[in-house]
């Protein structure tokens, strides 16, 4: 037989075609590299009571995707074995179920792997899943036969009374009932398709029903106090009814109370606000203040045991003055010089220096000012002390100048406010341009010791006899006796 080069090219090209379309059925379709080598594939071995109409072939799935076939079904000591070959593209976690199930109602079994968590390791080559995680179908025979007995057990006249009144209650819905199943259906498609999400959520749902399970006692708590309040409510019915009736007018005369205080109570309530929010702002000052009350009541109130139930009681407190006059002396340090404090004789009130002037000495000192601004406790920041809130809501810590026996600050302070400094400097400060004059407020008494007399800062002549040099022995009646005016 004589072929030209045309043919020849043409059974080239089928047999190329052939030979592709060939391997492609035999390695894709097929497998057979696959069911003859095992190339791609594991076995894993399931231990099942019985085997439930479970064949050779049947196939293996995963979350609902194919992933492998039953390669053999078996008899073993125990019950039945059925050994899975398994694509191992596709990782399994070896915590699973193996659950049998059927395809349709003629039979066509199959294997279901269903995971119980996605953490533990993936299924290897040999792993066998135990009897106690594989579940069969019931008997189909049994179920019949169950069926059976009971329809048998049940009076045949009732029965039909049964039947009767179900197509009473279900006959003429055929449309809704269809409804009913075609929304069912199209919800199971929907949950087939976000299956991920929905295993995702019944893995994760376990923190929450634990949580629920760790608090039943606060809930039956809470059930019980219902319960309680629930009862009170009814036990006082004659009462909830009067509030029912009465609310709505005391309401409405609450109301015009509203309209009536329009004008004022808006301010009233903003101002409100900003003492809200001072109060949360030391709300543990307040607390504290709230515990401390008591205390001082109970201890002001022992002045007057001394005296109860005797002829003093009437006189008041027993309480004894024992005047310690400079006892500790007055703290001046970190306040303004000597020179530049203003007289206690001046009656006008200017507005006080800008700089935090206050007691700068070591806040454990217990000699001077020992309630003294630097101990005030800060608000915000428990345990800590600072005399201003600025040195609380900061990471600086308060530094006394000296012990406060002798003054000491700024020498160069003003009126002004020009802040004392902090901390004492390592070294000498660079000698900086002094700055413009500015007038200070200083008070001078020129005094005459000869007589006792000075001028006082509002101009008058004051005589303090005591203080001149003929002056008798001073007593401590003259002492707290006003200088004499002349």
């Amino acid at each position: 037989m004589h072929l030209d080069r045309r043919m020849k090219i043409q059974l080239a090209i089928f047999t190329a075609v052939a030979l592709v379309a060939g391997s492609v059925m035999v390695v894709g379709y097929v497998r057979l590299p696959a069911l003859l080598f095992g190339v791609g594939r594991y076995t894993v071995t399931v231990e099942l009571p019985r085997a439930a109409g479970l064949y050779q072939n049947a196939n293996v799935t995963y979350r609902g995707t194919e992933v492998g076939r039953v390669r053999d079904v078996h008899l073993s000591a125990g019950g039945v074995e059925a050994v899975l070959s398994l694509r191992s593209d596709i990782p399994i976690p070896s915590d699973l179920d193996a659950q049998v199930h059927s395809v349709s109602s003629i039979g066509e079994q199959y294997i279901a792997l269903s995971p119980r968590n996605g953490n533990s390791r993936f299924l290897k080559n040999g792993d066998v899943i135990g009897g106690g995680r594989a579940t069969v179908p019931p008997d189909i025979n049994s179920l019949v036969e169950s069926i059976n007995q009971g329809l048998q057990a049940i009076p045949r006249d009732n029965l039909k009374t049964t039947i009767d009144e179900s197509y009473t209650a279900v006959g003429g819905l055929g449309p809704e009932l269809s409804r009913i199943v075609n929304g069912s259906t199209q919800l199971a498609i929907d949950a087939d398709e976000h299956l991920d999400s929905i295993t995702s959520l019944i893995d994760q749902s376990q923190p929450v029903l634990d949580s629920q399970v760790d608090t039943a006692d606060a809930v039956q708590q809470w059930a019980a106090h219902l319960a309680a309040v629930s009862g009170q409510v009814q036990r006082r019915n004659g009462a909830v009814a009067d509030l029912l009736t009465r609310g709505g007018p005391a309401a409405e005369q609450g109301r015009q109370l509203v309209e009536r205080l329009m004008p004022t109570l808006p301010v009233l309530l903003a101002n409100m606000i900003s003492v809200g929010e001072v109060a949360i702002a030391y709300q543990p000052n307040i607390e504290q203040l709230l515990v401390l009350v008591p205390q001082i009541i109970s201890e002001f109130q022992g002045a007057i045991v001394a005296n109860l139930n005797t002829m003093q009681a009437y006189k008041g407190a027993y309480i004894d003055f024992n005047l310690n006059e400079n006892l500790p002396p007055p703290c001046t340090t970190g306040y303004l010089p000597a020179q530049q404090r203003r007289s206690p004789t001046f009656e006008d009130y200017p507005d006080a220096p800008a700089g935090d002037l206050y007691c700068r000495v070591p806040q454990d000192s217990a000699l001077v000012a020992v309630r003294g601004a630097r101990n005030t406790p800060c608000a915000t920041v428990p345990g800590k002390r600072a005399p201003t809130v600025k040195m609380c809501e900061s990471d600086q810590q308060y530094t006394p100048l000296n012990d406060g026996t002798n003054w000491k600050g700024d020498p160069n302070a003003t009126l002004s406010g020009q802040n004392i400094p902090q901390t004492e400097p390592a070294s000498a400060p660079a000698q900086l341009p002094s700055p413009a004059p500015t007038p200070q407020a200083v008070t001078i008494a020129r005094y005459d010791p000869a007589t006792g007399s000075y001028i006082g800062p509002d101009g008058k002549v004051y005589t303090q006899a005591d203080l001149s040099q003929n002056a008798k022995q001073q007593t401590w009646q003259s002492m707290l006796m006003p200088p004499a005016v002349n």
